[in-house]
């Protein structure tokens, strides 16, 4: 009986515990299912967060309309597409935009008389040149646009090429 008991003791002690091959062949299984998964995983801009970008750009856009309003003075927004940035006039806060993201600005030559030189203007009665700045990224975009007459902001989706 003591014999009988020895043995089992011993062959429970054997079997308990993770040999090294079962972790190797756990850790394999493992590799395999993330080598499916990780490629479903966006690596660039999702056009979530592109439409975030715009709404952004929106909003720094509006902000200078306003500070042109309040305060009664011209107020340009900054576009500086090589570069990937708009940069506010009135408070100076910037929007950086990703390298996968592409600016297309389209703005006028002229404003009020005077070259605008890449920038989006109010005058202090809120009215603009106006212009579209279009946020690109392969598969989507979104432009944001701003009226040259009333001076108001709106975002549009756009196809991207």
């Amino acid at each position: 009986m003591r014999a009988r008991r020895a043995c089992a003791r011993r062959v429970r002690r054997e079997t308990a515990g993770v040999s090294l091959l079962e972790v190797v062949c756990a850790l394999a299984i493992v590799a395999a299912i993330a080598s499916f998964a990780l490629p479903r995983v966006p690596l660039g801009t999702t056009r979530a967060r592109l439409e975030a970008y715009a709404l952004e750009v929106a909003a720094l856009i509006k902000s200078d309309r306003t500070a042109a309003l309040r305060g009664g003075v011209a107020v340009a927004t900054l576009v500086d597409a090589p570069a990937r940035r708009i940069r506010s006039g009135a408070s100076g806060r910037t929007v950086h935009l990703p390298s996968d993201v592409r600016i297309e600005a389209t703005l006028p030559r002229y404003c009020s008389g005077r070259p605008a030189g890449g920038a989006i203007r109010f005058f202090a009665s809120g009215l603009s040149c106006g212009g579209v700045v279009a946020l690109l990224r392969p598969g989507a975009g979104f432009e944001v646009r701003v009226n040259w007459l009333t001076g108001g902001v709106e975002i549009a989706p756009r196809r991207s090429s």
